[in-house]
């Protein structure tokens, strides 16, 4: 099969490197890509949310299998365009893909169908949301943009100063553009965040291995929220009662309430949960894979990731065996000094040949890269992931970490504390 991955950042290099271990999969291409990612498929530069340019291309190249990675793209209808012509494709149509690109719609349907999840209130007015903020005055609170905003329109506000800015920063300034015309406001919930992936095919779900997420910038979880400065699978704080618990209460109705609202969900479908004292609550969908998580998710994968695709386009997905290795897997990302705020691009990278390590004790994800010439150098935030499996967390991340050694470029930052949380929940 020829196949085509959407998107250009770490997700979509986990994903093609997966991808190539099937044996049906036999030429595949990335668009937009990025320079790590070129090692790996063939780049075809084109922005992954330009639908009709993606779609014309899928068409002329004769793609076989779509794999639409990225956010924006299946909130626009890049599923439904390319079935449109014919091509099948991994990932959630339009409809369903409402789930993470609106906020609203998906604390809504969490709240008709009694799935366990943050109290709300959602707003299209900014002066309705700070008369509520004021009548509630319970700190802290969660303020969130209700469309897409790269994963940064989520504010926790410790004070009614804060939730005035944020309201103002989303509505009024439109920090987010559009995604900013309605809010919700929501409860601040505590307790251990999880991150669990499931594979969808609209009427089975088939949870991946769970992994715990690393959002802010320096250790100790301080500084500012970024995409994902690490991850660790699996996450020791999701014992198996809590995986039957969230199961029953959060993943089944999930799927059927996209059912019974005419929008099944196929693809991968992402659980973003708190446990907290009163038991699992969602704090957010997505409908695609996560970044960082699929970096340490793919790797311990057994089962045939082709094939699992493919199923859950087909809907089979019941008959479909998807596996995963009982080690552990931890991805250290290293980014740019002064992300993610402003860095600077173009820095030369050394220690990779091909862009991978010498051995392959450790497997090189590239998030921001470009080619220049022969060399390598950054071009985002995040550069790339480092990802290492061991038969324990704690080998995993020694040898993630052993790894991160041999690779250099100027102003390079990273934390160093990814999976310390974990490792001592596991004490």
């Amino acid at each position: 099969m020829k196949i085509l991955v959407v998107g250009g950042g770490g997700r979509e290099h986990a994903i093609i490197r997966a991808l190539k271990k099937s044996p049906r999969c036999t030429e595949i291409w990335c668009a937009p890509g990025n320079g790590g990612i070129s090692y790996d498929a063939t780049c075809k530069n084109i922005p992954a949310t330009d639908i009709p340019a993606m779609v014309d291309f899928a068409k002329a190249e004769g793609f076989d299998y779509v794999v639409v990675a990225q956010d924006d793209p299946l909130a626009l209808g890049m599923v439904d365009a390319l079935a449109a012509v014919g091509i099948p494709a991994f990932g959630p149509n339009a409809a369903a893909a409402r789930i993470e690109a609106s906020k609203v719609f998906s604390k809504d349907l969490m709240q008709r169908y009694g799935i366990p999840t943050a109290g709300y209130a959602a707003f299209s007015k900014a002066e309705e949301a700070l008369a509520y903020l004021k009548a509630q005055n319970q700190y802290p609170v969660v303020i969130k943009a209700d469309g897409l905003a790269l994963g940064k329109g989520v504010l926790i506000c410790q004070n009614e100063a804060e939730a005035a800015a944020g309201i103002k920063e989303i509505m009024l300034d439109k920090k987010f553009g559009a995604s900013g015309n309605q809010v919700v406001v929501e409860e601040f919930l505590t307790g251990p965040e999880v991150s669990v992936l499931s594979f969808c095919d609209g009427k089975t779900v088939k949870p991946m291995v769970s992994s715990m997420d690393h959002k802010r910038a320096l250790d100790g979880d301080e500084g500012l929220n970024t995409g994902g400065m690490g991850t660790i699978a699996p996450n020791p704080y999701y014992t198996p009662a809590v995986a039957a618990q969230c199961m029953e209460t959060i993943f089944l109705p999930t799927v059927a309430a996209m059912q019974a609202e005419g929008c099944p969900f196929k693809g991968c479908l992402y659980f973003g949960l708190m446990l907290t004292p009163q038991g699992p609550k969602v704090i957010e969908y997505n409908c695609r894979f996560g970044d960082p998580e699929t970096q340490v998710v793919l790797p311990l994968m057994e089962s045939d990731l082709l094939t699992v695709m493919l199923s859950t386009t087909e809907g089979t997905l019941d008959a479909t065996a998807v596996e995963f290795s009982g080690g552990a897997a931890a991805c250290v990302v290293l980014a740019s000094g002064g992300y993610p705020v402003a860095y600077e691009k173009g820095l030369p990278i050394t220690g990779l040949e091909n862009g991978q390590l010498a051995t392959d004790a450790a497997t090189v994800y590239h998030a921001g890269t470009a080619r220049k010439g022969d060399a390598l150098v950054t071009a985002g935030g995040r550069v790339m992931g480092v990802t290492a499996t061991g038969d324990t967390l704690a080998q995993a991340i020694q040898n993630a970490y052993a790894a991160t050694e041999s690779i250099h470029f100027d102003k390079l930052h990273k934390r160093n504390d990814i999976g310390a949380r974990a490792l001592a929940a596991l004490k």
